[in-house]
C-alpha cells in the first residue's frame, strides 16, 4: 500500500502563514512518492485548496461534527469539507478525547458521519502514560478501535493513527520497535473486527514527536504505512524531510 503522511497543524497558521506554507512546500516535494496530506485549522481549507490545486498534495480537516446540518453553534459538517474539496478528516485525535471530552462514542458518530460523505477518516487511538505504565497499552487501542469500527463495510477506506498520548508534543517517542509492537497488534485487531482484507488495505501511521531525524527509522517497520506529524509539520522544510526520507 501507498504510505500516507499527514500533517496536523493543530491551531496553529493564519490564512496567510498557510498560503506561504504552501508555496513553499509544494517546490520543495514535487518528487515524492507517499500520499501527503495537511490538516489545516478550518479557516485555511480554502487557502490550501486554492494554492495546491494540481499538485496531487491532499487536504484534510482536524476534526468533523457528527450531523449534515443544524443548530450546533460552532460546529462543521461533512458537506461543508466536501464542498471545500477535503478528502481526509481526524476524528478522536487524544487532545479533543482529554480536552474537550469526547467519548468513544461521539468519535464513532463522527467516523460513520464521514464515511458516509466519501471523507477518509484518520481515527486515532493511543494510550495515556500511566496506562502504558500500569501494563494496559494493548486494551485501551482495542476498546477504541472496537467501539469506533464495530459494524464498518470492509469495502470503506480508514486510516488509523496508533499516538501514545504520552508522546504527543513532549519530545519523547516510542522507538520504532516499540510503535511497530502496537500496530502489529492494531493490524490484528482490524482483521478479527472487520477481515482480513480490511486489515491489509488499511493504512497505520504512528504519530507522537515524529521528526525529520527519526522518520525513516520508524517507516522502515513492517507495518507502519505512514506518518501523522505535529510540530514538525509547520515548518516547510522540516515536513519536506519527513515526506521525502
Amino acid at each position: 500500500m501507498k504510505e500516507v503522511v499527514v500533517a496536523n497543524w493543530k491551531m496553529n497558521k493564519t490564512c496567510a502563514e498557510a498560503r506561504s506554507f504552501a508555496k513553499n512546500f509544494k517546490e520543495l516535494v514535487r518528487e515524492r512518492n507517499r500520499e501527503v496530506v495537511i490538516c489545516p485549522p478550518f479557516t485555511s481549507l480554502w487557502v490550501l485548496q486554492e494554492e495546491l490545486k494540481g499538485t496531487g498534495i491532499k487536504i484534510g480537516a482536524q476534526d468533523v461534527f457528527y450531523k449534515d446540518w443544524g443548530a450546533y453553534t460552532g460546529e462543521i459538517s461533512p458537506p461543508m469539507l466536501v464542498e471545500l474539496n477535503c478528502e481526509y478528516v481526524i476524528v478522536g485525535h487524544s487532545e479533543r478525547r482529554n480536552i474537550l471530552n469526547e467519548t468513544d462514542e461521539i468519535v464513532r458518530k463522527k467516523l460513520f458521519c464521514a464515511v458516509e460523505h466519501g471523507l477518509v477518516p484518520i481515527l486515532c487511538v493511543g494510550e495515556k502514560l500511566e496506562e502504558r505504565e500500569r501494563g494496559e497499552t494493548e486494551k485501551v487501542v482495542e476498546k477504541q478501535l472496537v467501539s469506533a469500527l464495530k459494524g464498518i463495510s470492509e469495502d470503506l477506506k480508514v486510516v488509523v493513527a496508533y499516538e501514545p498520548v504520552w508522546a504527543i508534543g513532549t519530545g519523547k517517542n516510542a522507538t520504532p520497535e516499540q510503535a511497530q509492537e502496537v500496530h502489529a497488534f492494531i493490524r490484528g485487531i482490524l482483521e478479527g473486527l472487520v477481515s482480513r482484507d480490511f486489515s491489509e488495505k488499511t493504512p497505520i501511521l504512528y504519530g507522537g514527536s515524529v521528526k525529520p531525524e527519526n522518520a525513516k527509522a520508524l517507516l522502515s517497520q513492517k507495518d507502519i504505512n505512514g506518518l501523522l506529524v505535529g510540530g514538525a509539520s509547520l515548518n516547510p522544510e522540516s515536513f519536506a524531510r519527513i515526506v521525502l526520507c
